[in-house]
């Protein structure tokens, strides 16, 4: 980006705006490069005015999530982030005619089940310590436990390229497993979900089961982008990865969880390259050993 480039983006963003920023700092894998820059939208209007300009300008951008989902190549990514906050991570109860909410998609999904919880709404409980935020959850159908979230969504309202908000019905959205089809450059803004009613402690019984039970299967102490890649239809990853012999395997500062073999943590010193080297390793081995294509569930991004 060009010094007019920069002007403007940070006369747009103003002190929501960052320059040259590590997305170490923003990927809960800890690792990767940098960003030319990164801008935390506050409110709806504030977003429209970026990607009008953006989009015009033809400079790529990133919406994230929590950065749950996704690593940066140490070579840096070109263009902005964009990480919702403000009254675009807000949420509120709409159960006057139906136990429901709507929720911004940069609120947290830890956020969304406490609320939901508080609140007596029911649906959500499967979410708990899923550490993302409610639009990368919709975005990639989040799901656990045989639980997805495209069970409960109501609506989802989408900013497009060309600026025009679109409010999309349950029906007209073709979800996946851990995939929604969306235009290239379409951002959730907001999201409504379909709950039920339930008495609050028993909501918050099964939350606290549901992260009970994460804790005893995942290696939460460790940084993590969760689940590396997709289950193949009737098999886990974690399994196959586990069978090829890879449980512990290191390469530089990352490691193959011995507690669950379809995550890589950061042992502290990791790179970007050291997590994709081993994610390339275990998808060969896999498909060596059991004929089938381990696809990523991790969103890798940026320049090598």
């Amino acid at each position: 980006m060009d010094a007019r480039i920069t002007a403007t983006i940070k006369e747009i963003g103003g002190e929501a705006v960052s320059f040259d920023v590590p997305m170490s700092h923003y990927t809960t894998l800890k690792a990767g490069g940098c960003a030319e820059a990164v801008y935390r939208a506050g409110d709806l209007e504030g977003l429209k005015r970026m990607i009008a300009f953006l989009t015009d300008e033809k400079i790529p951008y990133l919406v994230m999530g929590n950065g749950s989902n996704l690593l940066v190549r140490d070579g840096g990514l070109n263009g902005v982030a964009i990480v919702l906050s403000g009254s675009l991570a807000a949420v509120e109860d709409r159960s006057e005619t139906g136990p429901s909410v709507k929720a911004g998609a940069g609120l947290t999904l830890r956020k969304l089940v406490d609320f939901c919880t508080e609140k007596g709404l029911s649906g959500v409980e499967f979410m708990a310590g899923i550490p993302g935020t409610l639009g990368g959850a919709v975005a990639m159908n989040a799901g656990s436990w045989g639980d997805e979230i495209s069970k409960v969504i109501g609506t989802i309202t989408v900013l497009t390229m060309k600026g025009k908000l679109e409010v999309r019905d349950r029906q007209d959205l073709m979800f996946r497993y851990r995939e929604l089809d969306l235009s290239a450059g379409d951002i959730i803004v907001n999201a409504t979900l379909n709950l039920g009613f339930d008495r609050p402690a028993a909501i918050g019984k099964r939350v606290a089961s549901n992260l009970k039970r994460r804790k005893e299967r995942f290696p939460l102490d460790m940084a993590s982008a969760g689940s590396v890649f997709k289950n193949p239809e009737g098999d886990h990853a974690g399994r196959l990865i586990d069978a090829a012999g890879l449980k512990e395997t290191v390469i530089g500062g990352a490691m193959i969880s011995p507690k669950h073999a379809n995550f890589i943590v950061n042992t502290g010193t990791s790179s970007a390259s050291d997590i994709v080297a081993l994610m390339d390793l275990a998808a060969v081995r896999v498909r060596e050993r059991f004929n089938i294509q381990l696809v990523p569930e991790l969103k890798v991004v940026g320049k090598e």
